[in-house]
C-alpha cells in the first residue's frame, strides 16, 4: 500500500499526539506547569463556564479571543447550571431551559421542574458529547488548557432542582436527599450516579492534552443544623426530620477522595493521565472559613484551588483576601498567602476571583488587574469571571476588551518572558516603597527580578487613584543591573538606569494604580 505525503503527515502527527504527555507540574518548578515542553502559568478572564452547555455559545471566536490576548486556561462546568441572583449576573452557565444541554438525553415519560421531558440517566446524550469534543479538540488545538469541573455543590436547593439527578427530574428514581447531602458518600444509589459520570466524561477526556480535572466546585459543609428540613416531593415542599447532622466539611473530603480515587483508577489501564485540581471542603457557617493548607497535605490533590474568602486559613493563620462581590482588595493580604505557601510542592491556584466581577466597569477591572498581578508576581495562577462574555458576544463587550482582556495579555506576556522553571517569590528584596503601596516579586536569585507595585488603598480611600511617586530602595546581589519600566494598562516597557548591586536606590516614574519593574543582570 502506498500513501501520498498528505496521509503520512497525517499518520505521524496522530502517532506523536498518541505520545504527548498531557499538562504537568514543571520538573523544576512544581508551582508551575509545563505544557508542550515549556513552563506555563494559568491567566485568564474566562466566560462563566458554559461554553458546552449553553447552546447557543460559539467557543471559536471565544477561544481565538484567548489566543490573541495570550490568556491559557478556560474553566470548564459539565453538570452543574446555576441561576441569576441580584448580585451573581446572567451568564453562559445560567443557560435559558431549552437552551441547556445535559449529559443526559430527555426521554420521558413525564415532565422535569423545568417542564420539559424528564432525563434518563441510563442514556449518554449525543449533543452534549459532539459539543465537549469539540469544545476541547479546538481548545487544544489553540494551546488552551481547560479545567474540567465535574460536579459542583449546589449551594441552594433551588440550584439543586436544576440538576438531572435531581429525583423529580429523571425517570429513573434517584434518591430524595437534604441538597447539602449531595457531595458525600451518604446515598449509595446516588453515589452510583455520580460514580458512572465521572467514569463516563474521565473517558472521553482521555485523549486530551490540555485537560486536567476539577473535582468539586465550592464544596462546603458544616451548614447550621436545623429541628427539620424542606424537600422537593412530588412537586411540593414537605417537612422531613434531619434525622443525622448536615455533613461536616470532613466528610464532603471523604467523598471528595472517592472522587479523586475513581479519577484515578478510571485512568489507570487508559493511556493519558491528567492532574487533579480541588480546593478542600470549607465552612458554610460562621466563622465560615476555607482550609488551604490541606490541599496541600496527601495526596488527594495536584493542583490547589482557592476562591476569594474573607477567613483563607493556612498554616493556622487566616488571610482576608476579600469577600463575594465586594470590591474589597485585599492586595497584601492576597500576597502574603501565596508567598507563605511558596515552598509546597503544588500549585495555588485563584481558581476563581469574584471580588468584583460583576463590576463590568473601570473600577472592577482595575481592582482586578491589581488582583491578577499581585497573584501572579507571587508565584500563583489566576481566573477572573469576565461577566460581558455571552451568548453571541463571545469575546466580551468592546470595553472589556480595551481593558480587563487586554491588561490581563500584558500580564501574561510579562510572566511568560521570565525564567519560569527557576522563579520564586522574593518579595524581601524590596526594602522600602511609596507610601500606600505593595510590592510583590517573583525572580531568579542573582539573575533577573520582576516587580510589581500596586496603590493598595480600597476603592473608598480617599486618594486612590492619584498619582504616585517616589523611591523603590531594593538590595541586589554584587554586579551591573539594568532597570525597565513596564505599564500594565499599555504594556508599554521604558529603559530605565543602570544601578550597581547592594542597597540600591531606585527613583520611580510617576504613576497611578500600579506600575510593573525588571531588574536584570547585565
Amino acid at each position: 500500500m502506498r500513501f501520498t505525503l498528505p496521509i503520512l503527515t497525517t499518520l505521524l502527527l496522530a502517532s506523536l499526539a498518541a505520545f504527548a504527555e498531557p499538562i504537568r507540574l514543571h520538573p523544576q518548578n512544581p508551582r508551575v506547569f509545563e505544557y508542550r515542553d515549556k513552563p506555563l502559568v494559568l491567566i485568564t478572564a474566562t466566560e462563566h463556564y458554559g461554553a458546552v452547555m449553553n447552546r447557543p455559545f460559539r467557543w471559536e471566536p471565544y477561544l481565538d479571543d484567548l489566543v490573541d490576548k495570550r490568556m491559557t486556561v478556560s474553566r470548564l462546568f459539565v453538570l452543574y447550571r446555576e441561576l441569576q441572583t441580584a448580585v451573581n449576573p446572567y451568564s453562559t452557565c445560567k443557560p435559558e431551559t431549552l437552551d441547556y444541554i445535559s449529559p443526559y438525553p430527555r426521554t420521558g415519560p413525564g415532565d422535569a421542574r423545568d417542564r420539559l421531558p424528564k432525563y434518563d440517566l441510563d442514556q449518554w446524550n449525543p449533543e452534549f458529547f459532539q459539543r465537549l469534543h469539540g469544545f476541547l479538540s479546538a481548545a487544544e488545538k489553540r494551546g488552551i488548557i481547560v479545567e474540567v469541573t465535574l460536579l459542583a455543590d449546589h449551594h441552594k436547593p433551588e440550584i439543586w432542582e436544576l440538576n438531572p439527578q435531581h429525583p423529580l427530574n429523571n425517570i429513573n428514581k434517584t434518591p430524595v436527599i437534604q441538597p447539602e447531602e449531595y457531595i458525600t458518600l451518604r446515598h449509595p444509589a446516588l453515589w452510583e450516579r455520580q460514580r458512572a459520570f465521572v467514569e463516563k466524561i474521565v473517558r472521553e477526556c482521555n485523549g486530551y492534552d490540555n485537560v486536567f480535572f476539577e473535582i468539586c466546585n465550592e464544596p462546603q459543609g458544616n451548614f447550621p443544623q436545623q429541628g427539620g428540613g424542606s424537600v422537593l416531593i412530588d412537586e411540593r415542599q414537605r417537612s422531613v426530620s434531619n434525622t443525622r447532622p448536615n455533613p461536616t466539611h470532613e466528610e464532603i473530603d471523604e467523598w471528595q477522595r472517592a472522587v479523586a480515587k475513581l479519577i484515578r483508577d478510571t485512568e489507570a489501564p487508559l493511556p493519558k493521565k491528567h492532574l487533579i485540581a480541588g480546593q478542600p471542603a470549607y465552612l458554610a457557617a460562621p466563622p465560615y472559613a476555607q482550609f488551604v493548607s490541606e490541599g496541600f497535605e496527601g495526596d488527594m490533590l495536584d493542583i490547589v484551588n482557592v476562591h476569594q474568602m474573607h477567613r483563607t486559613s493556612y498554616n493556622g493563620r487566616f488571610y482576608d483576601i476579600s469577600m463575594f462581590m465586594s470590591r474589597q482588595l485585599r492586595l497584601r493580604e492576597l500576597r502574603d498567602l501565596f508567598v507563605a505557601s511558596a515552598g509546597e510542592r503544588k500549585p495555588l491556584n485563584m481558581d476563581e476571583d469574584n471580588a468584583a466581577s460583576r463590576f463590568t466597569n473601570l473600577e472592577g477591572w482595575t481592582l482586578h488587574r491589581k488582583r491578577a498581578w499581585t497573584t501572579v508576581l507571587s508565584g500563583g495562577h489566576y481566573d477572573v469571571i469576565d461577566f460581558t462574555i455571552q451568548n453571541r458576544l463571545e469575546t466580551g463587550t468592546p470595553e472589556a476588551q480595551q481593558h480587563l482582556r487586554t491588561w490581563l495579555k500584558h500580564l501574561s506576556t510579562f510572566v511568560h518572558s521570565l525564567d519560569l522553571a527557576k522563579a520564586l517569590p522574593l518579595p524581601q528584596m524590596v526594602k522600602t516603597a511609596p507610601e500606600h503601596v505593595i510590592a510583590s516579586v517573583l525572580g531568579v536569585e542573582a539573575q533577573e527580578y520582576a516587580i510589581y507595585i500596586a496603590d493598595a488603598r480600597e476603592v473608598t480611600d480617599v486618594g486612590l487613584g492619584d498619582p504616585i511617586h517616589g523611591e523603590l530602595i531594593v538590595t541586589l546581589p554584587d554586579g551591573n543591573w539594568q532597570v525597565a519600566f513596564i505599564h500594565p494598562v499599555t504594556g508599554i516597557s521604558t529603559d530605565g538606569p543602570s544601578i550597581k548591586g547592594g542597597e540600591a536606590r531606585l527613583q520611580l516614574p510617576e504613576f497611578r494604580h500600579d506600575l510593573a519593574i525588571t531588574i536584570r543582570r547585565r
